[in-house]
């Protein structure tokens, strides 16, 4: 699907984040004759992982009533077309108060457990804007 419409998706249906400025590629989910979910896949959001190998789903969201199954679907497809294009290793974030049932489902694993930020050094570089999720603690998964 294209990139935009899942970054206005995004922008009107996820709860606790905003859209991100971009990515490499997104994926979408229908129940058959509507848009229920999209994934956004981009680069890493970490400098550090950004090794040529390694994309991160930065955004999945789906509307309420969506057919179960629909994240993991989304989960799964991010994968399959990152290793169509060329990409070793992907790479997501979750709060450790989600279940994470959806990328369990998928058969991501939990890889580190990452304590929330504390804010020093996040606003120094350009674009960047504070986000409540960002001070929580995480889970990275990877398949």
């Amino acid at each position: 699907m294209k990139l935009t419409e899942a970054i206005e998706f995004v922008r009107n249906f996820h709860r606790h984040n905003k859209p991100p400025a971009g990515g490499l590629f997104a994926v979408g989910v229908s129940d058959g004759n509507t848009l229920v979910g999209v994934a956004i896949v981009s680069r890493p959001v970490s400098r550090h992982l950004d090794n040529g190998e390694t994309v991160e789903v930065i955004r999945c969201c789906v509307v309420d009533g969506a057919p179960k199954g629909s994240c993991s679907f989304l989960y799964a497809r991010c994968w399959q077309a990152a290793k169509a294009l060329g990409w070793k290793k992907i790479i997501t974030y979750t709060l450790q108060s989600e279940t994470g049932a959806s990328l369990k489902g998928a058969g991501w694993k939990i890889i580190a457990e990452l304590k929330g930020s504390t804010g020093l050094g996040w606003l120094n570089r350009p674009g960047r804007e504070w986000q409540e999720v960002t001070g929580q603690s995480k889970f990275k998964w990877s398949n």
